[in-house]
């Protein structure tokens, strides 16, 4: 069993998120760590750790400080977000109370998901995440904050960086280095929780992966030559500094 008690999953919007909150949820339970929604019913953090995969929403002190009493009387369970790390996470995750894992994607990809997530929402008269983007322009500057999170946490040394198209590509590989960041090892008890969310099976087996379309470089397909140019404007050094082709 690890012995950091807080797991924190964090992801780009659109970038797996989901996927990889559950792999890392059901390895740590499995593993002798705790659910974490018994823990959110226990210890009361409905209104902290929203939505089925127990999102925190913003890393303050005012929800990160209830959010750690389960993990200060020995539960190890992991949480979910999207977002940027404060200084108090840092500092906690520099202590080894907390054990940060970060999630990005191609922000082409990403923004292109979370538009056509929101136009779904519209299609139905519902309003919520992703809903306001009625543009792939306006995706784009939607996507501009995610970026300096992005880089937030890719700046952090003891976060593991899992890279979206090479957990789909390369899962066992990926699987090997989520691993070792847990401190865990393969086993008769995790090979099943491994196999169960390969790439192929968990779009359509797993309540809270998020999973639709998830292909890589879609973006091409549907973006016109201005709207890609956009992109580039806005993403260009990040784009090359994560190795994403540029056309």
């Amino acid at each position: 069993m690890m012995s950091t008690p807080l797991i924190i999953s964090v992801g780009m919007p659109r970038a797996g998120s989901g996927w990889y909150y559950n792999l890392i949820h059901d390895l740590v339970v499995a593993s002798g760590g705790q659910d974490a929604r018994q823990i959110r019913r226990k210890f009361l953090l409905q209104p902290i750790l929203t939505e089925i995969n127990c999102n925190i929403g913003a890393f303050t002190t005012k929800r990160l400080i209830p959010v750690m009493i389960p993990a200060a009387v020995g539960n190890s369970y992991v949480i979910k977000a999207h977002a940027g790390p404060s200084l108090l996470t840092l500092k906690l995750v520099r202590s080894g109370k907390v054990l940060p894992t970060y999630i990005y994607r191609d922000p082409r990809d990403a923004l292109l998901s979370a538009f056509e997530y929101g136009h779904r929402k519209r299609e139905k008269g519902r309003v919520g995440a992703f809903s306001d983007l009625g543009t792939i322009e306006t995706a784009i500057d939607f996507m501009r904050e995610y970026i300096e999170i992005s880089n937030a946490w890719l700046a952090c040394d003891l976060a593991l960086h899992t890279r979206y198209e090479d957990l789909l590509l390369n899962y066992e590989t990926e699987i090997e280095r989520i691993l070792s960041h847990l401190q865990l090892e393969k086993n008769e008890v995790l090979n099943p929780i491994i196999e169960k969310y390969r790439p192929e099976k968990g779009r359509s087996e797993q309540k809270g992966t998020h999973f639709v379309k998830g292909k890589i470089g879609r973006y091409l397909q549907v973006f016109t030559t201005k709207q890609q140019q956009f992109c580039l404007d806005a993403f260009g050094p990040y784009l090359e500094k994560m190795r994403y082709p540029i056309p």
